[in-house]
């Protein structure tokens, strides 16, 4: 959520700025600005209400606007309005501190009361200026520089937060303090930059430090100095990454979406090989991030996350318990992080986020480390901050996606647990070391399985536009494909604002087929042999009131043909890994459904794409 980009060097700041909150737009915001320095003049603050587009348009491409040093930021309302007044930057009334603030201060009425009692007014509604203003205070009272100033600030502010600040006595520079909120820093010659995700800076540098949490910097032209809270300068390595331009560009496709959803093969075959390790058919230790011994030993997997990634646990459930015979709890990190429940010391945590900084499945995460638990983090981010703290890691390969609604993401994610299913299969005694690699021999077929898959796009293209003024969808499906159902809902809600809901078939007679009525859209996902006939029974009830069916299932199940209105067919594939390709056409679905509802697909309103606050 919200954007943050800085720079310092000998070009102009301006373009640098725009260009990289133009990478970040896929955050989600509702409001841009930026501020530049020159020399030792005031800094020019320029906001903009809406998209980056009227910014842009208010700066000339930043080509009006000299100085080269500078802070932007997109903002996400959280307190107060979307407007001008309330976007940042902030600003002290003197133009003595002016930043920029990802995430939430949780004291900030406190805060503000105390100010206004120390003379200081206030011209927006955030949470932001009052940070702004509080450094300000620290700064004139004790006399101390900017790094102590910060520090006196972060011991008093409660909640999450990533600060970028310009003082009036220190142009050039730019210092940083955060807590929660993601930020990294790169250098490149006699400039360096700021960002909250790689992406931002990818067009300049590929040398990037992580500041740490409660970790402040001074950012210089070409250099940056890092501290802790006691102002003792903290020594940091030197991280280049592994992304490259072309990867957040969109290549000749119409949107982000589509592009992540054609990249799914290349991103799969890539973290396949990531597990093996460089192996032909086992999936090693140092590949996998955990080892036999852990695995063995573990009497229970919790299986922790948010949005998509948690739909991802959900489907590894089925495949851990069946693989593995290891008990799989799976939980959503917002109620678990609150969860009054017993923990298990003798289990392994499975925390899955694509950014590494989703905030609730942190605070899962520390939450397990803190009563003993082994954990596992598969993230996509090397250096994010549950990367870091995690026990253990598995990388998976998706590189940068940026559309909102997450495809290659989730696939890769899944990726990871089928084969974390498949080395605790055979390092617990369940399935054999040949049957291991029978099973890594089908999941080496995926790629090329998802790429027949995305060829039937047409088809797909085709129903959404005959269907796209509907206004409700139900997704339904049994075991694995009920897990495959949440995930094709959620991307078909998320993107094009029909309402959907995802039900396990079963439970239909319970109270939800009371919604179906005449032309109903209802989307059933049958690859599961021994449940088709069950779940063609529940689709023959709804058919009967009238919905409309759509059936996903694998070539060789042409019996669900004879009971659907229009059947989706993906390749034939050991059962067990089958929803890494049936979630394939309900990506394109929910893609192809906000395109004819004519909605900006990569940038879906409300959402933002890391979800760094509570």
């Amino acid at each position: 959520m919200c954007g943050i980009v800085g720079f310092t060097g000998t070009k102009k700041a301006a373009p640098v700025l725009l260009n990289g909150l133009e990478k970040l737009e896929y955050r989600g915001y509702d409001s841009s600005g930026i501020a530049v320095r020159d020399g030792e003049n005031n800094p020019v603050v320029i906001k903009a209400k809406g998209k980056l587009e009227a910014l842009v348009e208010k700066t000339n491409g930043g080509e009006t606007v000299v100085g080269s040093c500078g802070i932007g930021h997109t903002r996400w309302a959280t307190h107060g309005e979307p407007s001008e007044t309330n976007a940042h930057p902030h600003v002290t009334a003197d133009m003595n501190v002016v930043g920029v603030h990802n995430g939430i201060i949780e004291n900030f009425q406190e805060l503000k009361d105390k100010l206004i009692r120390k003379g200081y007014d206030f011209y927006s509604d955030t949470d932001t200026e009052v940070a702004i203003k509080t450094i300000d205070y620290y700064y004139k009272k004790y006399k101390v520089g900017p790094i102590d100033a910060l520090a006196k600030t972060m011991v008093r502010v409660r909640g999450s937060y990533a600060l970028a600040v310009m003082f009036k006595d220190y142009p050039g520079q730019i210092f940083v303090a955060r807590k929660e909120s993601p930020m990294i820093i790169g250098v490149e010659d006699d400039s360096a930059y700021i960002a909250s995700d790689v992406p931002a800076i990818m067009n300049y540098t590929r040398n990037i430090y992580y500041i740490d949490n409660l970790e402040m910097a001074c950012v210089k032209p070409g250099e940056v100095v890092f501290y802790n809270l006691d102002g003792d300068v903290v020594p940091k390595e030197k991280k280049v990454a592994e992304w490259n331009v072309e990867a957040a560009e969109k290549g000749g496709y119409e949107h982000f979406m589509m592009k992540e959803i054609h990249e799914q093969p290349r991103v799969v075959a890539d973290t396949i090989r990531r597990g093996l390790g460089g192996t032909v058919d086992s999936i090693t230790d140092e590949g996998m991030g955990i080892t036999d011994e852990d695995l063995k030993k573990a009497s229970l997997l919790y299986v922790v996350a948010c949005g998509s990634a948690y739909h991802v646990g959900m489907a590894a459930q089925y495949v851990l318990e069946d693989i593995a015979n290891i008990s799989t709890r799976v939980e959503l990190a917002s109620e678990f992080r609150y969860r009054k429940l017993p923990l298990d010391k003798n289990a392994i945590m499975v925390v899955i986020s694509q950014s590494g900084e989703t905030a609730d499945t942190l605070a899962a995460l520390r939450k397990a480390k803190e009563a003993g638990i082994r954990t596992l983090a598969i993230v996509n981010v090397e250096g994010s901050s549950i990367a870091r703290e995690a026990d253990s890691v598995f990388l998976t390969q998706a590189g940068p996606e940026i559309a909102v609604a997450t495809t290659k993401a989730y696939t890769a994610q899944l990726i990871a647990m089928y084969m974390l299913a498949i080395k605790a299969g055979v390092a617990r005694g369940v399935i054999s070391g040949e049957e291991g690699a029978r099973y890594v021999e089908e999941i080496k077929s995926i790629p090329t399985k998802i790429e027949k898959t995305i060829d039937d796009k047409e088809r797909l293209q085709w129903f959404a536009s005959k269907f796209s003024n509907i206004t409700d969808a139900f997704f339904i499906g049994r075991g694995l494909d009920y897990a495959v159902c949440m995930e094709g809902s959620l991307k078909m809600k998320e993107i094009s604002y029909v309402h959907t809901e995802a039900y396990a078939a079963g439970e239909l007679k319970h109270g939800t087929i009371s919604l179906i009525e005449e032309n109903t859209l209802v989307i059933g996902v049958l690859t599961q042999a021994e449940l088709i006939e069950k779940t063609i029974s529940n689709m023959k009830e709804v058919k009967s009131r009238g919905a409309y069916l759509v059936g996903v299932t694998s070539y060789g199940n042409y019996v669900v043909e004879d009971s659907t209105d229009f059947t989706i067919y993906v390749p034939a594939i050991d059962e067990h890994f089958v929803a890494s390709l049936a979630v394939v056409p309900l990506q394109l679905l929910g893609y192809y459904f906000a395109v004819a509802r004519g909605l900006d697909v990569d940038k879906p309103r409300n959402l933002a794409k890391s979800v760094t606050v509570e």
